[in-house]
């Protein structure tokens, strides 16, 4: 197994990371579905999987999605700004994070690294989020790009996190799931990166130091 020798900080992407965004929102779609009766005029799973599929994956914002599923379904007597209040509001009730991952994050504190987190989207939605996962406590920094004004890829965005750590980037270890806004990103300002892999991409066309399945063999990889 290959070894990350000399890392001192380990910087998170959130969503599709540590956050299982995918089986989150499912969970939460299905929770609005049931809450709102003027839904009903379509079966629920058509309406979960055309909303996932509007989605994007998160890069579709959700007033557009909202409006397409009115339109689409014809749905009556309730607005998209009701639905969209209601995603804001209560998203972070069903966030759940992948496996591993506060065995991972406190092995990697217990061993005197230092963690961050920079995550692209709305600063108090991203952060309700990530405080939802019980790990805020673990985290040196948080860096969230509506708050930071800057957004991945920007470079700026890595250096200022590494600044607040105060390590150099060839001592930190970048971890995502997008291969351009992640990795070839931090890669860019000299970090190590490790990819967290996803169905939607190929791993031939990421260039990682090293490509993980599960969190816990990031533990493996740094520690060892």
């Amino acid at each position: 197994m290959k070894s990350l020798s000399g890392i001192k900080a380990v910087l998170f992407d959130l969503d599709g990371t540590l956050l299982d965004r995918d089986t989150s929102l499912a969970f939460f779609i299905r929770d609005q579905y049931d809450r709102y009766s003027h839904l009903q005029v379509v079966d629920k799973d058509i309406f979960v999987q055309r909303f996932i599929e509007l989605d994007n994956h998160g890069y579709v914002w959700k007033d557009k999605v909202y409006r397409q599923l009115i339109d689409e379904f014809s749905i009556l007597e309730v607005e998209w700004t009701e639905l969209l209040t209601d995603y804001l509001n209560g998203f972070k009730r069903h966030c759940v994070g992948f496996p591993n991952l506060m065995n991972m994050l406190t092995e990697l504190r217990n061993s005197g690294m230092k963690i961050a987190l920079i995550s692209n989207g709305y600063g108090q939605f991203q952060y309700d989020n990530f405080k939802s996962l019980s790990i805020s406590h673990l985290f040196d920094e948080v860096l969230i790009s509506e708050w930071e004004g800057l957004r991945k890829p920007d470079p700026a965005i890595f250096i200022r996190a590494l600044s607040k750590l105060g390590v150099e980037a060839a001592e930190a270890l970048f971890v995502g799931d997008h291969p351009e806004n992640d990795i070839r990103a931090s890669r860019a300002v000299g970090m190590k990166t490790a990819w967290k892999r996803n169905n939607t991409v190929s791993s031939c066309s990421v260039d990682a130091d090293i490509i993980i399945e599960n969190l816990r063999e990031l533990t493996q990889y740094i520690l060892s």
